[in-house]
């Protein structure tokens, strides 16, 4: 598909778990197709009924109250013609080439990145507690700082995550809420400060569609010569369950008119707008997300899209999202196998935590799901950096902290490299070292080399004390304070003249108050 395949950002690559066996897939298939020829969905965009109308679906208004809706019922054949359409490869680009992504359905590669767009950004820094009895032992512990989600914050978790070895691609993780931000001005200055402040590829969703042209036009000066832009979009056309809605439907025809790469996503909550039990819940959700698929075919075919399943499951005491659980891993994998079933690269999530500070809770949580999905073979994992309170708290001190739960999830999950030669090159050092030394400790250089051995744990505390939040803080401070890979002061100009409505106080990939 494209020349330079071998300056792609390097996947980690998995022998995918069957969660689901093929005859469960088809049987959830059949399920979803009946759904869509049966009930099909209820749409609340006129433009993306008359889309589909034109495309051979079965297209019926009606009024709730004073508002228009239409009921889009899919031909299964109708549907089919639109999944043929659909690329099976995906290219994301990113400011510095060497970190554009290949997504190939047929490939399981996964790649890692951040997600969501909270309210809050938790500051930390590290102080240091002395016990209340008699023996004055003393502890050091992070303490924590809630702030309202900001540009500034912004600009820090897109340098943290150039920063971090593990993370692969950058979706805007902060709602940023600075008086001088509204509807008109956010999408370009949410995609400036992320494309200024990482050179990964950078992600996010669009407030105001009339706002695409802008983007896209800021994506060219900053891509300049490649041939890819380095940033994609999501969309979230459902309201679950089976429900389109209208702003949503016209941002995928927008898009898909431009045919830049986009997630069609869609995120039903188990036991609230989905059924709670995994055939249920995948059912639905892939049904949603084939109906997304087939506005953006139906639009512009060929436009490349990732199939873009992020199931929850609602906790059963408060009805709040709820990742901590195997329902959520297991919705996962299942959505996995169906994007493979169809071969489009799956969008999915991984590596939320439900409490409100970093601790056990939060890395038992994540490090089963990055786990549980990955192995799945899911393309590119969402949500993976710095997630609390389910998706409403950004913690950079979480985000080093998960860098080094991923790196042990990449190692565990590699494919192992037992060819041929290898078994042979180990049975002659085996019969040579069991007659000589009976010591293998000269042939761990070359594995070491090769890339075999495993690394310890990043943050492995030393003594009686544990260190991993003192380690895992100074590492986040380093990042931090390192802001030299950002753009050029010549192509910043050139934004900043090109580009209205951007904000000053972004400008040279700092924020200056």
């Amino acid at each position: 598909m494209d020349e330079q395949k071998p300056t792609y950002r390097k996947p980690l690559y998995v022998q995918p778990v069957e969660r689901l066996t093929q005859t469960q897939i088809k049987s959830i298939h059949n399920a979803s197709m009946k759904l869509l020829s049966e009930t099909g969905i209820k749409c609340a965009g006129e433009q993306a009924a008359g889309v589909y109308h034109s495309a051979g679906c079965l297209v019926s208004e009606s009024k709730v109250g004073k508002q228009k809706q239409w009921n889009i019922r899919f031909p299964e054949e109708v549907l089919k013609k639109a999944l043929k359409r659909v690329p099976s490869q995906v290219i994301l680009g990113a400011r510095d080439p060497q970190n554009t992504l290949y997504l190939n359905a047929n490939v399981p590669g996964v790649y890692f990145g951040t997600g969501s767009e909270t309210n809050i950004y938790l500051r930390s820094k590290i102080e240091q507690f002395v016990s209340t009895g008699g023996s004055q032992n003393t502890l050091q512990y992070p303490v924590y700082e809630e702030e309202p989600g900001s540009i500034s914050a912004l600009c820090e978790s897109a340098r943290l995550i150039d920063h971090l070895e593990h993370a692969d691609f950058f979706i805007r993780n902060i709602n940023i809420q600075d008086q001088e931000i509204d509807s008109k001005n956010k999408d370009v200055n949410v995609f400036f400060a992320s494309l200024l402040n990482t050179a990964k590829h950078v992600q996010g969703g669009l407030t105001d569609p009339k706002a695409l042209p802008l983007v896209i036009s800021l994506a060219k000066i900053i891509a300049g010569d490649q041939p890819h832009l380095p940033l994609s979009f999501i969309v979230c056309p459902i309201k679950s369950p089976l429900f389109m809605v209208s702003d949503s439907s016209e941002k995928v025809i927008a898009i898909a008119r431009e045919k830049i790469p986009m997630v069609i996503s869609s995120s039903p909550q188990g036991g609230v707008t989905a059924p709670i039990q995994e055939e249920g819940i995948v059912t639905q959700i892939n049904a949603e997300i084939l109906a997304g698929i087939a506005l953006a075919q139906f639009s512009n075919p060929g436009t490349p899209v990732l199939y873009g399943s992020v199931p929850t499951r609602a906790r059963l005491d408060t009805l709040q999202d709820c990742y901590g659980t195997g329902n959520f891993i297991h919705y996962a994998m299942g959505c996995a196998q169906m994007a493979r079933f169809y071969g489009i690269p799956c969008y999915s999530s991984a590596g939320v935590g439900d409490v409100k500070r970093p601790g056990i809770q939060a890395m038992v949580e994540k490090l089963f799901s990055y786990k549980g999905v990955a192995s799945a073979g899911a393309h590119y994992i969402h949500y993976a950096f710095g997630l609390l309170d389910g998706t409403n708290i950004f913690s950079p001190l979480q985000a080093v902290l998960d860098n080094a739960s991923i790196a042990l999830v990449k190692d565990i999950l590699r494919v192992p490299s037992c060819e041929e030669q290898h078994i042979e090159a180990a049975l002659k050092e085996i019969m040579k070292t069991a007659e000589g030394s009976g010591m293998f400790t000269r042939g761990v250089r070359k594995q070491l080399r090769s890339k075999v051995v495993s690394d310890i744990y990043e943050f492995v505390s030393k003594g009686e004390e544990d260190q991993v939040f003192i380690q895992a803080q100074a590492k986040l401070d380093a990042c931090l304070v390192d802001d030299s890979n950002t753009l050029s002061e010549e192509t910043i100009a050139k934004v900043y003249k090109e580009i209205p409505g951007l904000l000053n106080k972004i400008k040279g990939g700092l924020y200056n108050e």
